[in-house]
């Protein structure tokens, strides 16, 4: 080794530990205590967390006062979705006449970065709906996130995912419903219970599909999976499987729908050619499950 592939490599490190450090820096900011402004506003939001937006380069995270990712965007594509799970989020694509999609209605539950939301409302053209507990995270998703204000076919709500799943006033109207229901330390989904699952089934119409998000260190796959299964039927659920992260999708039809591979393939070919989504390499990874 020369003496100039030392020197290479000395700055080289030095770049990547003065990157680690401005991102630590960054995050210190974000997740330390807030400021007298936030705590006031924060006070009047029930003990909620705060929320939080941190860039690197041409990523915005957003965060609920800790360390964990609730979602992020890029900053160079704010309405498309980047991360593996929550492209998977719209695998139910595979199964619709993508010719008749901007007829379809959605809901999410939970809102995160509102990759979801944005992506059905402005790329889609549904009717869409998201369902929100923390209103700081509706104001940071529109401060920072390019969510669009309400409108005729856009709504983005305060409210509690289990009572909006209540309403009978919903029942039979939803096409898509998205799951993805976590607190600030993401460890598990804050509603699991086959309860819930039922009454997300309720909220379907005949060909809609649920597809969740399970995820976290004290989640219990299989314990949430035979939940699904006992409310929607145990030939109506497929799963991916878990992305690098650790993120498991799972789709719940209230309909049971037939794995038909080369159907399938055709589809997601389709797909492609319309959105940036990776409908071929889903197929890799998704499939029923076994009884």
């Amino acid at each position: 080794m020369t003496t100039a592939d030392i020197l290479v490599g000395l700055i080289t490190c030095g770049a990547a530990v003065g990157m680690g450090i401005a991102l630590a820096k960054k995050q210190a900011r974000a997740f330390g205590s807030p400021s007298e402004n936030e705590d006031r506003q924060n006070a009047s939001h029930n003990g909620l967390p705060h929320v939080t937006s941190v860039d690197y380069g041409d990523m915005r995270f957003l965060h609920l006062g800790s360390p964990a990712v609730q979602g992020s965007m890029k900053i160079s594509q704010p309405f498309d979705i980047h991360l593996d799970y929550v492209q998977r989020m719209m695998g139910w694509l595979l199964l619709t006449n993508l010719d008749q999609v901007h007829r379809l209605r959605a809901m999410q539950l939970g809102l995160g970065a509102a990759s979801l939301t944005k992506f059905c409302h402005t790329q889609l053209g549904m009717h869409t709906t998201a369902v929100e507990l923390n209103p700081l995270v509706i104001a940071t998703c529109r401060q920072s996130f390019h969510l669009p204000e309400n409108s005729d076919t856009l709504q983005v709500v305060v409210g509690d995912a289990a009572k909006a799943a209540r309403d009978p006033q919903l029942h039979g109207k939803i096409d898509v419903l998205q799951v993805d229901l976590y607190d600030q330390d993401a460890a598990r989904p804050v509603i699991d219970t086959e309860d819930f699952y039922n009454d997300c089934c309720q909220l379907l119409t005949v060909n809609g599909c649920m597809t969740v998000n399970l995820f976290g260190r004290a989640s219990r796959y299989e314990e949430s999976l035979k939940k699904i299964r006992a409310a929607f039927g145990p030939q109506a659920v497929w799963a991916f499987k878990p992305t690098a992260a650790g993120n498991t999708i799972v789709m719940a039809f209230r309909t049971p729908r037939v794995f038909d591979k080369q159907a399938l393939q055709t589809q997601a070919q389709a797909i492609e050619t319309r959105w940036k989504l990776p409908a071929t390499q889903w197929l890799k990874v998704l499939a029923p499950v076994e009884p």
